[in-house]
């Protein structure tokens, strides 16, 4: 029995209602859910306004990459919400958003870049993916320094050899906005969708 295809569409978003606000949760490997999550991004209203849960290990950094873009390449006004872990490619979605939010139980994994391959790779390739990612490694760093406004030497310091940054420690240097589900009586009030 042949197994179910996917059904590929672009939803009519002319008929969404861009003055009410959206949901997307961004979890789990963002590779996996590569396709899934840039239909989501490309789904809402451009200029629109919602909120984007993350608990992301992280994944492909080009994912990362392209979901931070849609972002801002389609003037989404996103408030991100950590409720869990947001760790690696994920940092770059994370950072892409105009208000963030943390718990004091949130994790970022902060690391250097990494590659991996199932291929066989003849040497010059090799060479030719590490030069490539040592120069991408290092425009992203810029970005993301920029993104979250934050000197780019305290982003190394997390970033080598590799840190687990708490949400108090993200609000502390000014990233995020701290809030406490488990504690506060409308922790909701905290969100403001931006």
């Amino acid at each position: 029995m042949p197994s179910p295809r996917k059904q590929w569409f672009q939803p009519d978003s002319r008929s969404m209602d861009s003055r009410q606000p959206w949901e997307i949760s961004v979890c789990g490997d963002l590779t996996e859910r590569q396709a899934d999550l840039l239909e989501h991004f490309t789904s809402v209203p451009r200029g629109s306004r919602g909120v984007v849960y993350f608990d992301s290990c992280g994944g492909s950094v080009y994912t990362g990459l392209a979901i931070g873009t849609l972002i801002r390449l389609r003037g989404l006004r996103v408030t991100a919400i950590v409720l869990g872990e947001c760790s690696s490619a994920a940092l770059l979605p994370f950072a892409s958003c105009h208000q963030r939010l943390v718990t004091p139980h949130s994790t970022l994994l902060f690391h250097p870049m990494r590659w991996q391959s199932d291929e066989d790779v003849r040497l010059e390739e090799a060479t030719e993916w590490a030069r490539h990612f040592k120069e991408l490694e290092t425009r992203l760093d810029l970005l993301l320094s920029k993104l979250m406004e934050i000197p780019l030497e305290t982003l190394a310091g997390w970033t080598r050899p590799g840190r687990f940054v708490t949400g108090p420690e993200l609000a502390a240097a000014g990233i995020a906005a701290l809030f406490d589900p488990f504690t506060e009586r409308d922790a909701w009030k905290k969100v403001h969708i931006v």
